[in-house]
């Protein structure tokens, strides 16, 4: 049980499902729906401040080399397209939306790329990331489970 919790949480936090990988895996291992949406909420919400310092620290050292450059420059290109009209027209609640869409390329890593390329403050950008991963979280959760359940029931 233990380490079925551990990998729903690396799931969560990592870039590769976020907490729409982790939350299944955890139903799917028969982890208790409550401990799944938990585990896999705390996980994905760590992404915002872990992810905005490795930016930070990054972009301080590495700027001044070209393959780093490039590599932001494309990233940034790529959350504008996908995020930009809503965050800048609806600040708080575009970001919130977008994360809260649990569809592949939205989420709390692009969330917190977009709140760095649009200014958002920190605090703000974090409350909006937040609610959109619990809120994204609970719907997976549900779908999660009720696609359990009626599997089970064939």
């Amino acid at each position: 049980m233990i380490e079925t919790l551990i990998h729903t949480f690396l799931l969560s936090l990592s870039p590769f499902g976020e907490a729409r990988a982790g939350i299944p895996y955890a139903i799917l291992n028969n982890v208790n729906l409550v401990w799944a949406v938990l585990i896999g909420t705390v996980g994905n919400t760590l992404v915002f401040p872990l992810f905005m310092w490795l930016i930070d620290a990054c972009s301080k050292r590495f700027w001044p080399f070209r393959a780093y450059k490039k590599g932001v420059i494309y990233l940034s290109k790529r959350a504008k397209k996908l995020v930009g009209g809503n965050v800048q027209k609806h600040g708080f609640w575009g970001l919130m939306v977008f994360v809260m869409i649990p569809l592949p390329g939205t989420g709390a890593y692009m969330g917190t790329i977009a709140a760095n390329i649009f200014k958002i403050e920190r605090k703000r950008a974090f409350l909006a990331i937040t609610l959109g991963v619990v809120i994204s979280s609970v719907f997976v959760g549900a779908g999660s489970y009720l696609g359990m359940v009626g599997w089970e029931s064939l």
